[in-house]
């Protein structure tokens, strides 16, 4: 990714409810007038149709936040005419294929694409394309020509992560030994997340094994940690870079299971629940906190602009730039991070609504909770 926003690579800040997206269509945006390379049609009402492909329900977010606030959003924006198609693909990048096509003929307005596979999804973005129909690639940057691009800032969760692990590592750092367990090879957006982080370790730590995580499988993970025990030694790790909290699951799994009396410290991403409250009882050191409910929010004010031709609208929202293996200089719009820890959970997940503190504080973590005063 390159061209990015300077001032969005180091807002690493807490996202409160007030920093969520604001519409400008009640902010005096003229319709029809911009600077958008792109073609669209102003002629289109609130009765338009957003097709939605997401990708797979392994992470909870998908079903839990992104697409009931895109549908909620789009709603919203269209006076309760506009509607969402939606389709999971289980991670099946040829069930998302038929998917797409399916939603092509079907002629959707435009497409939110979260691709399986970015490098597989090309044709079928070219087949929209050349259907009339605006693609834009949310959360994973997909190939082919997409009109804009809707994600977070996937090299500065990378930074984060590795930041806080090697803050956690101490002085000392560069002697410990560390586990890196990257996501799946057809997601653009794990090799962003691991370019980020390498540059928080440019020589600041020992990276004894590499793995790639096969579709982002937890089961995948697990067995990739298992083999990193035996090459390397339980006591010889001394922190474990993980992309995302499933990751982050198994390979803690694989540590108590195997008997370590205490767990090193384990990055992870997305505030799982199940995460928050690892970090809570710390078993898990950090996560990424990404605000969803702005991410589709941006998103869903980005395909109803696109066809409804607000073109100042489309493009204040897509300020930054990116780059795709297929093509240059893709409007985007990026969202900033931030670290999950223990001492601001309230701060983030609460304070946005993600989760309620009973939703964490159950049985079995209310003596944790207590200890950090989480009530």
């Amino acid at each position: 990714m390159n061209t990015r926003n300077t001032r969005r690579r180091r807002a690493v800040i807490a996202l409160s409810s007030s920093a969520m997206a604001v519409s400008l269509v009640g902010c005096g945006v003229v319709d029809g007038i911009g600077g958008s390379d792109t073609e669209a049609s102003p002629t289109k009402g609130d009765d338009l149709t957003v097709g939605l492909l997401l990708p797979e329900t392994e992470n909870t977010r998908y079903e839990k936040f992104d697409y009931p606030i895109i549908k909620s959003e789009v709603a919203k924006l269209t006076n309760n005419k506009g509607t969402v198609v939606y389709a999971n693909a289980g991670a099946d990048a040829k069930k998302q294929a038929t998917q797409l096509d399916k939603m092509v003929d079907d002629k959707v307005d435009v497409l939110l694409v979260d691709a399986v596979d970015s490098k597989a999804i090309a044709s079928g973005v070219q087949k929209a394309k050349d259907a009339g129909i605006p693609v834009i690639a949310y959360d994973r940057l997909a190939e082919g020509p997409i009109d804009a691009y809707v994600s977070f800032d996937n090299e500065l969760v990378g930074e984060v992560q590795g930041k806080a692990l090697i803050g956690k590592l101490g002085d000392d750092s560069a002697s410990k030994k560390i586990i890196m367990m990257n996501g799946s090879v057809t997601d653009p957006n794990a090799a962003q997340f691991k370019a980020g982080a390498m540059v928080e370790f440019n020589d600041k730590v020992n990276i004894a094994k590499t793995y790639d995580t096969k579709d982002w499988l937890p089961s995948e993970a697990k067995k990739n940690m298992e083999k990193a025990v035996a090459a390397v030694g339980l006591d010889n790790i001394a922190g474990v870079y993980a992309a995302n909290d499933g990751i982050a699951g198994a390979v803690i799994d694989v540590l108590k299971t195997m008997g370590v009396s205490t767990v090193p410290p384990v990055t992870g991403q997305d505030a799982e629940l199940a995460a928050v409250q690892r970090i809570v009882k710390g078993d898990q050191f950090m996560s990424v906190y990404k605000s969803y409910p702005q991410e589709a929010s941006v998103a869903a004010e980005m395909a109803v602009a696109r066809v409804q031709g607000r073109t100042i609208e489309f493009d204040a929202l897509a300020s930054d730039k990116v780059d795709s293996p297929t093509d240059k200089n893709i409007l985007a719009a990026l969202v900033p991070v931030v670290a999950l820890t223990r001492d601001n959970i309230a701060d983030t997940v609460i304070s946005d609504g993600i989760y309620k503190v009973k939703e964490i504080c159950t049985a079995d973590y209310k003596s944790a909770c207590d200890a950090i005063d989480l009530k």
